[in-house]
């Protein structure tokens, strides 16, 4: 009977240290089949909390937000008004910049913000080197700008979207629609229609140009479903789209509106 109850015990409970049991049963049998039981079990118990502890601390180490965008668009502005609550003049920087974020929750949690530079030349590396890490990713958008910026900003969205190794790790993705102090800002809803046009759009092009890869590489990934008109929706990691202002409506001396950022901080965190 104790060997019966032995193999229901073990098997299948190792998984790929199936064979490290199998030879520990082996030895145990030999000595005290009652112990066999006891002591497979209690490995079965231990392998799996280790196993645990390496996935949750993965998830742990994910406590990056990058801060992303075309030059201009307010990003290092919406990161210092978050970190200090302050207004502050800023240039286009050729370094990223990072600080400890206490997130405003119950919790007490942080988040590592991550303002990545916006020029062309910077931004796909930076972004390579940080991506790994990112629990979010918060593509900033200049609302007021986004008409004549509306290809430039698609063509970076695009990249970002089809990174195999962003969608991997499935970070959750926030389009801040940035300046909406500014008259000609564009609205949220304006700036997530016209990107999934542009999108649609850019799919279609870089689909149907002659492929560079040879039988080796791996294929881009699918931005959407194949065959339907692009939407967000369609996208295996979520995102959200909302309204901001780094710079706030009464200008240098004004408060900046960016209470729905921070709440959205705080559900990701």
């Amino acid at each position: 009977m104790a060997s019966a109850n032995t193999r229901r015990v073990g098997d299948g409970a190792g998984g790929p240290f199936q064979p490290y049991l199998d030879s520990l049963r082996q030895e145990l049998q030999q000595r005290d089949p009652t112990l066999l039981s006891v002591a497979v079990a209690l490995l079965a118990v231990l392998l799996t909390l280790v196993f645990w502890k390496f996935i949750w601390s993965r998830k742990s180490s994910q406590r990056a937000v990058l801060f992303v965008g075309l030059c201009d668009s307010g990003k290092t502005l919406l990161f210092v008004r978050l970190l200090t609550g302050q207004y502050r003049d800023t240039q286009t920087s050729i370094t990223d910049s990072s600080a400890i974020y206490k997130v405003n929750n119950n919790r007490g949690n942080s988040l590592t913000l991550i303002d990545l530079p916006g020029h062309e030349s910077l931004r796909f590396q930076l972004l390579d080197r940080f991506k790994s890490s990112a629990r979010a990713v918060v593509f900033v958008v200049d609302s007021a700008a986004f008409q004549r910026e509306v290809k430039d900003v698609a063509e970076f969205l695009y990249q970002v979207l089809i990174d195999s190794m962003a969608l991997k790790n499935s970070p959750s993705l926030l389009i801040a629609c940035n300046k909406q102090d500014i008259a000609m800002a564009k609205s949220a809803k304006l700036i997530q229609q016209q990107l999934e046009k542009e999108l649609n759009t850019l799919r279609v092009t870089r689909s149907a140009a002659p492929s560079t890869l040879d039988s080796s590489s791996t294929a881009p990934a699918q931005l959407g479903k194949k065959g339907k008109e692009f939407e967000f929706s369609q996208l295996p990691l979520k995102v959200e789209f909302l309204e901001c202002s780094a710079k706030g409506g009464r200008g240098d001396t004004g408060s900046a509106d960016i209470q729905d950022l921070e709440k959205w901080l705080a559900k990701i965190a």
